[in-house]
């Protein structure tokens, strides 16, 4: 039933045992009997058919015709007879027991200890995970109902849990930015009229975003809403210079609609320039193949339909809105203008505000004034600034730029790569082997004694429900959907759920890792990705790193392993070393003397099929069904030996092995020789060709360097490769090394994307070169983030390092488009540069604070899975912290100085931003 929910794939259930009937075969007896199992097999599949002998027309009738082929009470397959030796028929209860039973098990599921059960629903399909889940949990109220009143149904395991307290910190995230930003705006302006008429923007912004993305076949998941969270600061971009545009041509005194049509007409072309250089960085990242792209494509595209409808918005919305709203500042600004954006203390608002007796609002009226004087120093000292670097434009460029340089080769080496954040979901997944060949029920004696270990090293309080999988599942399913690397009954998995309040996993995780080895000598233990999303990084490995290790010759090949492992095993940082195919399973060797076999009547097959009906039952090898006729379900017969009457090697050696046509019997030890030996456990092939893996994890040091330190070993081991092996470095790296490349190529491709249409909006080459000129300040800044933050380089990184290109340029383009202006009146490179910068001082800093503030809860990372896109919130921070830094003063002295020498006619021509 649970297969009926859409989108849903539910393997074979884990642990349990599945119902058949048994025929237990007594050694002693078919030894006395001189009957061998499979004598057994035979007679019960010659007699025991389930089968219609079809139809008999007679007269005007059709009969079904029946035949007691099979018995209707299994207990009766007990009086089968087998075979006839010296004139006495031998039946089935002579040699065997029926019972209504169940297989040896060879998967143990506990929950907390106690023996269970355990289901695992997979995606499978565009179905969202929280509509599977959500289906699944409407669905089990009414199995239960079909269920014994004593079986309990709960969930273990439940991924949307993660997934919905991501989705609801992303958009808490969001939230936050939306309103520090407008907190920001109201204390830049001074007016609760602009920023009303901002913030407004915002939600009309998202909302738009959110119905292309729909239309593109997107859903709102942790990626499209982390892109809107994202992009709240810079969705007030172009309100905000619209609105301060508005506000100083109403300082000259005009009429509401003419400065509202002026100061839109104005600001328009470098607006949507501005808005364009954010998106276009976007483009490259298209090309990316693998997760990245299914990450990071539905973020982009949410970032860019975002940018959009907020430049329309801009365009439309926020003048129709500030006709309605700013007119009562008109008659002020006619009487009294200003250069500085018109101050709270004229503003006729703020006068109401003052003859109302309300501290609170006087309170906040004062925060503003007070904030309105600091701002006017603050920019006082920043034109003093921007004067002195005009006077020394050499000596400032070459400083400037050696800081940069100097930063981005210095530390850039020592930040490290990755290539995903680690995300704490709460869950811990090992797995573990004790020594090969042990027999299923001393590993779960072992796993009992581990998971006590376990719970003294975590807290109780924080501690959910500890899961045990041990051993192989008998369905083949479960075993291609499984990627934990269980290869045999030594092998189990433990699954340990974290309560919501509990301390970091990764301090757990590195205190069982420390103490559970020397605990258990002679167990491995290996940390597994337990949350979806290192599961989807890893594509099916058990671990980040996997060195595989192929060639024609198995010996080879394991030989090599063995030579590199001992050099990897003192990598720095290296964790869960381990190979995994065991290559020393203990086996018997039964040799057959042919011959003397032969002299007896008998084959290999006739001792092979004794052997599999004794050892492994006959499901495999002469499949048979008892159908109850009361419930209509089909139960298997099985032919076996309880493994309780062959538990040493005597007792394999007296199997008894007969033929068909005789009644005469041998034992196994008899037609040969039986030898202890050691044999592979699993068989692994890559191409054909056999192959190693060897797995390994990260503990306190990054997926670059580690890997690099491998390669290096690898190399150093080149000369000692056998012919026709091959060593490849596979996991999460190579995917990492084709991602950064692929976004290396996007960062410098945004560049120049950005370039170019600026070319095409200024119809200049030079002027878009200065804009671009605060880029290397923005590298830099990412740089000195990451390395104060502890950051270490990843693709969410350098997916904020290209949106940094376009957000870094966007404001360097209004600055520019005002000192071309400038340029063409004031006819001097250097004052003009200076009227820019210190016209354009509030809505750039305006605008860069919007965009920092909007991303500071980003790149906090706090809620469940804000570690995935920290990177990208910290980037960006730290790029647009720097490059408002030189959009304000590198980027106009670059500017002075490429201009110094220009000539100048009476009629200017106009300028492309006009």
């Amino acid at each position: 039933q649970l297969a009926t929910v859409r989108g849903s794939a539910v393997p074979s259930p884990y642990g349990g045992k599945v119902r058949q009937i048994q025929i237990d075969l007594d050694p002693q007896a078919m030894q006395s009997k001189r009957v061998s199992p499979d004598d057994v097999a035979r007679a019960l599949s010659q007699q025991n058919l389930v089968l219609s002998p079809g139809t008999e027309k007679i007269g005007s009738f059709e009969y079904n015709v029946k035949i007691n082929d099979s018995p209707d009470e299994f207990t009766l397959l007990n009086n089968l007879p087998i075979k006839n030796v010296g004139g006495v028929t031998i039946f089935i209860h002579d040699v065997a027991h029926v019972r209504d039973g169940f297989p040896p098990q060879i998967n143990v599921v506990r929950d907390d200890g106690r023996r269970s059960v355990l289901m695992t629903i997979l995606k499978n399909g565009a179905t969202s995970t929280l509509d599977i889940i959500q289906g699944t949990k409407e669905l089990i109220p009414k199995l239960k109902e079909t269920l014994p009143n004593n079986l309990v149904l709960k969930v273990v395991g439940d991924q949307s849990i993660f997934v919905k307290s991501a989705i609801s910190g992303v958009v808490r995230e969001g939230t936050i930015a939306g309103i520090l930003t407008s907190v920001m705006i109201l204390l830049f302006l001074g007016s609760w009229r602009s920023t009303i008429i901002i913030s407004m923007s915002i939600p009309l912004a998202i909302l738009s975003a959110i119905i292309f993305l729909s239309l593109t076949g997107n859903t709102l998941n942790v990626m499209t809403l982390g892109g809107l969270a994202l992009a709240v600061g810079m969705l007030v971009d172009d309100a905000t210079v619209v609105i301060e545009n508005i506000n100083h041509h109403l300082e000259m005194g005009k009429p509401t609609t003419k400065a509202i049509i002026d100061a839109a007409r104005q600001i328009i072309q470098p607006a949507l320039v501005s808005t364009l250089s954010i998106c276009i960085v976007f483009v490259p990242m298209f090309s990316l193949t693998g997760v990245p792209r299914y990450l990071f494509i539905p973020m982009a595209e949410a970032v860019i339909f975002g940018m959009l409808s907020s430049f329309v918005l801009s365009q439309t919305f926020v003048p129709t809105v500030a006709n309605k709203l700013l007119k009562y500042q008109t008659q002020h600004f006619k009487h009294e203008h200003h250069t500085d954006a018109h101050r709270p203390e004229h503003d006729p608002n703020f006068k109401v505000h003052r003859s109302v007796k309300a501290s609170i609002f006087q309170f906040f009226i004062n925060i503003q004034q007070g904030f309105e004087k600091r701002f006017t120093k603050v920019r006082l000292v920043y034109r003093s600034i921007l004067h002195f670097a005009l006077d020394h434009r050499k000596k400032f460029i070459t400083l400037f730029l050696g800081f940069v340089i100097v930063s981005c080769v210095t530390l850039f080496p020592l930040l490290g790569k990755n290539f995903f954040p680690e995300v704490d979901s709460g869950d811990m997944k090992i797995h573990i082997r004790v020594q090969v060949g042990t027999r299923i029920e001393e590993t779960a004696k072992q796993f009992d004694l581990i998971e006590n270990t376990i719970r003294r090293l975590v807290p109780q309080n924080e501690l959910d429900t500890i899961v045990d999988n041990i051993g192989l599942s008998v369905s083949g399913i479960n075993t291609a959907y499984s990627s934990t690397g269980t290869i045999g009954p030594q092998d189990g998995d433990i699954l340990i759920h974290l309560n919501e309040n509990h301390h970091p996993t990764k301090e757990y995780m590195k205190k069982l890792r420390e103490t559970l080895p020397r605990a258990f000598p002679g167990v491995s233990f290996a940390f597994l990705p337990a949350d979806i999303t290192s599961q989807i990084l890893n594509f099916g490995v058990p671990a980040p790193i996997d060195i595989r290790v192929d060639g024609p010759n198995h010996d080879n090949n394991l030989k090599f392993v063995r030579a590199i492992l001992k050099d990897i095993r003192n990598v720095p940082g290296i964790a869960d070393l381990r190979v995994q195919q065991a290559t020393n399973y203990p086996q018997f060797n039964v040799d057959i003397d042919r011959s003397q076999a032969k002299n007896y009547g008998l084959t290999e097959g006739d001792i092979t099929n004794s052997l599999v009906a004794t050892l492994a039952g006959t499901s495999q090898v002469a499949p048979t069904f008892w159908l109850n006729n009361k419930n209509g379900v089909s139960y298997p017969i099985v032919i076996q030996m309880p493994q309780y009457k062959i538990n040493s090697l005597a007792d394999l050696a007296n199997i008894p092995i007969t033929t068909k046509e005789s009644s005469s019997m041998q034992v196994l030890g008899g037609l040969g020789s039986i030898e202890r030996d050691q044999s592979d456990s699993v068989i692994s092939h890559y191409n054909i060709k056999p192959s190693f893996d060897i797995f390994a994890s990260l503990q306190g040091r990054d997926l670059g360097s580690i890997s690099g330190d491998i390669e290096t070993i690898i190399q150093h081991h080149h000369q000692e490769l056998p012919k026709g092996v091959s060593v490849k470095l596979q996991g999460q790296v190579p995917i990492m090394q084709d991602s950064y490349r692929g976004l290396s190529l996007g960062l410098v491709a945004s560049i120049i994307l950005i370039y170019f249409l600026v070319v095409v909006n200024f119809e200049s080459w030079l002027d878009p070169f200065v804009i671009i000129t605060a880029l290397p300040a923005a590298l830099a800044g990412i740089v000195w983030m990451l390395y104060l933050t502890g950051t270490t380089l990843s693709v969410p990184a350098l997916t904020g390092a290209i949106m940094c290109m376009g957000v870094a340029t966007a404001n360097s383009i209004l600055v520019i488009s005002f000192a071309r202006e400038r340029l063409a009146i004031v006819k001097d490179s250097t004052q003009a540069a200076l009227e820019a910068g210190y016209t354009r001082f509030r809505p750039v800093l305006m605008t860069a604070s919007a965009m920092l503030i909007g991303m500071i809860p980003m790149a906090l990372g706090l809620g469940d899975g804000g570690e995935q896109n920290a990177p990208l919130g910290r980037a960006v921070i730290g790029g647009l912290l720097l490059a408002t830094i030189a959009t304000l003063i590198f980027v106009p002295v670059v500017f002075s100085v490429v201009h110094a020498n220009d000539t100048f006619e009476d009629e200017p021509e106009a300028t492309g931003n006009l």
